[in-house]
C-alpha cells in the first residue's frame, strides 16, 4: 500500500456549520435571542446564512427534511457571565448555568430551537496554586498621558497598577508565531481606544523613541 504525506496546507478561518429547519427562524434567534449580527444570507428560496459573533462566523443551513441534531458549538468571549444575562433576559433555553470548570473556563450551555447547542465562556486566569514571589521596588518614569491612562486602565480591570504592569509586561515577553501576546480583550483593547481620547494620546506605538522630555518650568 502505498503511503502518501498530506500537503502542508495553511488556513485562515473555520467555519462551522448548524442544521436548522427554517432559516428566518434561525437568523432571527441568533441576532435578535443570542446577539449575534447578521453577515450575509444566501439561496433563492433563502437556504444559507451567516452570523457572527465578534470577528467568529457561524453559519447556519436549512436541512430538508430536517432532523433534529445534538451539533455544538463552543465560543471563547470577553465575559460570559454579561451575556449570559443578556440570553437569560432575552428568553433563551439555558442548558447550564455559568460555572468555573476544572479546566479553566467559566462557561454556560444553550439551546437554540433545533437541538443545537451553544456554549459560552471565557478564560479563568486565577486558577491553579499560589505562585510565591518576591517584589521589588523599580524606579518609572512614564509620559504624563501615558500613566493617567495606565491608572484608569488598572481600575478599569479591578488591579493595582503594579498587577497592571506585571500582567502586561508578562504577556509582551511571550511570543505567539510572528507576533506577541495581548493581556487585552477586545473589549478591553476598546475601552483603552476610549481612554486614549479622554487622557489626549495621539502618538503611535513607536512614539517613545521620540520622547523628548521637558524640563519643568
Amino acid at each position: 500500500m502505498t503511503s502518501f504525506s498530506p500537503p502542508k496546507t495553511a488556513y485562515s478561518q473555520v467555519f462551522p456549520t448548524l442544521r436548522v429547519s427554517d432559516i428566518n427562524t434561525a437568523v432571527d434567534f441568533y441576532t435578535r435571542q443570542l446577539g449575534f449580527t447578521l453577515r450575509f444570507t444566501w439561496g433563492d428560496p433563502l437556504h444559507y446564512a451567516g452570523v457572527n459573533l465578534g470577528d467568529t462566523t457561524l453559519h447556519l443551513a436549512k436541512d430538508s427534511p430536517f432532523i433534529s441534531g445534538t451539533s455544538e458549538v463552543n465560543f471563547i468571549i470577553d465575559n460570559a457571565d454579561d451575556l449570559y444575562a443578556f440570553h437569560l433576559a432575552s428568553g433563551v433555553e439555558i442548558v447550564t448555568p455559568p460555572a468555573d470548570a476544572p479546566y479553566g473556563i467559566r462557561d454556560y450551555k444553550v439551546r437554540d430551537p433545533f437541538g443545537n447547542f451553544l456554549g459560552f465562556g471565557h478564560y479563568i486566569y486565577t486558577q491553579g496554586p499560589p505562585l510565591p514571589i518576591e517584589r521589588t521596588d523599580v524606579p518609572v518614569r512614564l509620559e504624563k498621558r501615558l500613566a493617567a491612562l495606565l491608572e484608569d486602565l488598572a481600575a478599569h480591570k479591578h488591579m493595582t497598577l503594579s498587577s497592571c504592569l506585571e500582567e502586561t509586561l508578562l504577556h509582551t515577553f511571550e511570543r505567539i508565531g510572528d507576533n506577541v501576546a495581548s493581556p487585552h480583550t477586545i473589549a478591553t483593547l476598546n475601552y483603552i481606544q476610549e481612554l486614549k481620547k479622554k487622557h489626549g494620546i495621539d502618538y503611535d506605538v513607536h512614539a517613545s523613541y521620540r520622547f523628548t522630555e521637558q524640563a519643568d518650568s
